[in-house]
């Protein structure tokens, strides 16, 4: 199982995680089910970060990921929920691209 997940790149782990949380919430009405997918995706991301950077990098880029969720909730009054999730997403993924690629 490990070796299946190392073919996915954490950005991608990290964001599905953000992105697929909200919609699991969103659509079967049960936020702490969405919060499971938030942490399974979360988990998987933080596994792989330790693994290519480190875990300096892996607690910076968690303390990221768990930042990027709040911060989608006063950014959804702003701009509608959707937008935030996909922008924090995309930051996410940014963010995890940028500290994975300079330690590889």
């Amino acid at each position: 199982m490990v070796a299946a997940m190392a073919k996915v790149p954490a950005a991608a782990v990290a964001a599905s995680g953000l992105v697929g949380g909200y919609a699991v919430a969103r659509w079967t009405r049960k936020r702490p089910l969405g919060g499971v997918a938030l942490a399974a995706a979360g988990t998987a991301a933080a596994y792989e970060w330790n693994r290519q950077a480190g875990p300096r990098a892996a607690v910076g880029l968690t303390t990221a990921y768990v930042a990027a969720f709040a911060g989608s909730h006063p950014l959804a009054k702003k701009v509608g929920a959707w937008p935030a999730v996909f922008a924090v997403a995309g930051g996410m993924a940014a963010a995890s691209w940028a500290v994975t690629r300079r330690a590889a």
